[in-house]
């Protein structure tokens, strides 16, 4: 197989210490072998069409792949079902009564529509929590993706025998598609799993060396009902049954984290997935996202569900939390530009325990890269490339798209999948669903 080399772009590595402050990106080339970065050129040059496989980017901005911190991704097949209801009664009376009729098909081709809008929007790594993961793991297999997968697990509905499936999903997809899939276990929350049985998990996710993902302080509604039951907060439950040692932790919403929760989070190195668009459209409330990021906590971006937001766009994702906590906070400078691609992009590594490998444009990291074209209309004129990714860009500005040094899109085509024969064949399961 060539080398790659991708040429005459501007280059934004999400490196601080590299670059001066103010000065995020410049022009010049990434040069790959196989899966791994082994050169950023603060320049560009000319190279051998017959060593490198040559990726001109003249005129559009090279950055490190988007990390969605936490979906649940086959549930684009529920997308605009059941829309403006609150959180409870949109999970116990709608999405939870059809999610008992779906069956392993479904979630393979739900899971691979979520693929195709990532990958096509510039994810390049997701968090999933959700169940039938070996059919999500062969998606992902089959696509080129990366991802984080956890199967996730309500105590009160034969919580054992989701444990047991959780061990056997990790024993055969851990570390497998090239190293692409990472296994997690993913007890649903504090209110579905008890203190007990989320000790069983902890100490299950100790014994496999894998980490945890979880929902945390989502709504005012769970924040009273743990209060009532246990007298703590959802954090000071995860931390007595151990999550918070020995265990990366993903902590998705956190929409309700107090001072003292935020001192916990802090002690466990707890990774937060924000998620800025379902919190709004389910009217969960605002995360206090700035005071977690004044605090030194780690905070990474997520969509959620396609059937609560209602897409897996994470550019949009970056604008909503940067101008969410604008307007929360009364004040224009927090969380600037670059800010929030760093929460889309290095942060999101981090939440997920994987900054060694992705998430930064340097040598020896792994090649999870993306092109976005900067010659459209509302990208003109560039006066600063971070903020028009922020405040301008939309999905459809991302050209290209190279995950563990294969290119998987360019010029929009992707080439992992038949884009349609999956809308195809989505469509064709809904009907059968309703």
């Amino acid at each position: 197989m060539k080398k790659k080399v991708i040429k005459n772009g501007y280059i934004l590595t999400m490196v601080d210490d590299q670059l001066a402050a103010g000065d995020h990106y410049f022009i010049g080339d990434i040069l790959i072998d196989g899966n791994k970065i082994t050169q950023v050129v603060h320049a560009t040059h000319n190279y051998s069409n017959e060593e490198y496989e040559v990726i001109d980017a003249t005129g559009m901005v090279v950055l490190p792949g988007f990390i969605n911190c936490h979906t649940h991704a086959a549930m684009t097949l529920l997308r605009g079902y059941a829309d403006d209801l609150p959180l409870m009664e949109w999970l116990e009376k709608k999405i939870w009564p059809l999610e008992d009729k779906l069956m392993p098909d479904y979630v393979h081709w739900g899971t691979k529509l979520a693929i195709l809008e990532m990958i096509k929007g510039g994810t390049t790594c997701f968090a999933d929590m959700y169940f039938m993961m070996d059919q999500v793991a062969e998606a992902v297999q089959q696509t080129g993706m990366r991802a984080c997968l956890s199967r996730g697990i309500i105590a009160f509905n034969n919580g054992d025998k989701s444990l047991k499936e959780s061990v056997d999903f990790t024993h055969k997809w851990h570390q497998s598609a090239e190293g692409r899939i990472t296994a997690m276990l993913g007890p649903h929350a504090p209110y579905t799993c008890p203190p007990d049985f989320l000790e069983e998990v902890t100490a299950e996710a100790k014994n496999l060396g894998i980490g945890i993902h979880i929902h945390l302080a989502e709504t005012l509604s769970e924040v009273k009902q743990l209060k009532e039951q246990y007298g703590k907060t959802a954090f000071e439950i995860a931390y007595d049954a151990g999550l918070f040692s020995g265990v990366k932790v993903i902590a998705a919403h956190c929409v309700y984290a107090t001072d003292s929760d935020m001192e916990l989070i802090l002690k466990g190195n707890v990774g937060v997935a924000h998620n800025p668009e379902s919190n709004m459209k389910l009217a969960s409330g605002i995360a206090p996202v700035t005071k977690m990021l004044k605090a030194g906590i780690t905070v990474g971006l997520g969509t959620d569900g396609a059937a609560s937001n209602n897409n897996l766009d994470m550019i949009q994702e970056m604008r909503s939390a940067a101008l969410l906590q604008k307007v929360h906070t009364l004040d224009p400078t927090v969380i600037p530009s670059y800010t929030a691609l760093a929460m889309a992009t290095k942060n999101g590594a981090k939440v997920l325990g994987l900054e060694k490998e992705i998430g930064t444009i340097q040598a020896g990291m792994k090649a999870d890269i993306i092109i976005l074209n900067l010659k459209e209309p509302h990208l003109q004129p560039i006066h600063d490339i971070n903020a028009h990714l922020v405040y301008s860009a939309s999905a459809a500005d991302v050209d290209t798209v190279i995950i563990d040094g294969k290119v998987v899109m360019m010029n929009r085509e992707v080439f992992t999948m038949d884009e349609e024969r999956v809308i195809f064949e989505v469509n064709d399961i809904v009907k059968k669903l309703l």
